[in-house]
């Protein structure tokens, strides 16, 4: 059963690796257009590029998006969305899908499910999604964020190193994947209750959060509930480098000759 669920995208021109990347082109068009075209095929009622740059909102009104100008001092993409939210005076129940301007490869289906994932949990206020890890090497990635859930699928913890530890196993620096026990790596896109983005705009960034670089882990840090599906589908990779660009439009290219 789907449910009616909002998507916003926020999209910044400063980044400090890929200077001006929602604009890069990937077969003709700006990434972010990929990006909202992408979100327009999956269940949302609503689609709202969140920005704070004038050459990233003139560029999305032309391909038609909707845009929510923002704030330039936010620290992150949730408290862009915090902005969005009461600029916009959407309730407290309102579904809101959290896809961010750099994933032209992201599954409509995906964000359809993490929302439908959300509705269906009425004790969490964010869902997300993971796929199990299957190679030690990521494992034991710092890059790769790993996620243990309950037996309700309700998240743990989050963390870059790797959990859950196999004690008898990894106690004397074997490197392999924990015995009996599936660990996943997280996927990062999140669904979000508008309730909890108006409460997150009062959290402070707390010291898990600081020590792993993980946003994730205040909304454990305060008591939050965060639900984490098993992913339907594999989102493709996101683009932060140069290469990332190449390799991004070689997969849209191959999914236009495919359709």
């Amino acid at each position: 059963m789907s449910h009616s669920f909002k998507v916003v995208i926020p999209a910044r021109y400063a980044s400090t690796r890929l200077p001006g990347k929602p604009l890069r082109e990937l077969i003709g068009k700006p990434m972010l257009q990929h990006v909202w075209e992408a979100a327009g095929r999956c269940g949302a009622d609503q689609i709202v590029i969140a920005t704070d740059d004038e050459r990233i909102e003139k560029a999305a009104r032309e391909f038609g998006a909707e845009v929510c100008m923002t704030a330039t001092t936010h620290a992150s993409g949730t408290d862009r969305l915090g902005e969005v939210v009461t600029s916009l005076g959407w309730s407290a129940d309102t579904i809101v899908v959290n896809v961010q301007g750099d994933e032209p490869l992201m599954p409509p289906g995906l964000i359809d499910q993490v929302a439908n994932d959300l509705a269906g949990n009425s004790e969490a206020s964010i869902a997300t999604v993971a796929t199990p890890l299957v190679a030690a090497g990521e494992f034991f990635d710092p890059n790769v964020v790993k996620v243990v859930r309950d037996k309700a699928g309700f998240a743990l913890y989050f963390s870059r190193a790797p959990i859950p530890w196999d004690r008898d196993l990894l106690m004397d620096d074997v490197k392999a994947l924990p015995i009996g026990i599936m660990p996943l790596r997280h996927i990062g896109i999140y669904a979000y209750r508008v309730g909890y983005l108006n409460r997150y705009v009062e959290m402070r960034p707390c010291p898990l959060e600081q020590a792993e670089q993980l946003e994730q882990l205040r909304a454990l840090w305060y008591g939050e509930r965060v639900h984490v599906a098993e992913a339907g589908q594999r989102p493709g990779p996101g683009v932060d480098t140069e290469d990332d660009l190449v390799i991004a439009e070689e997969l849209l290219r191959a999914r236009q000759s495919e359709a």
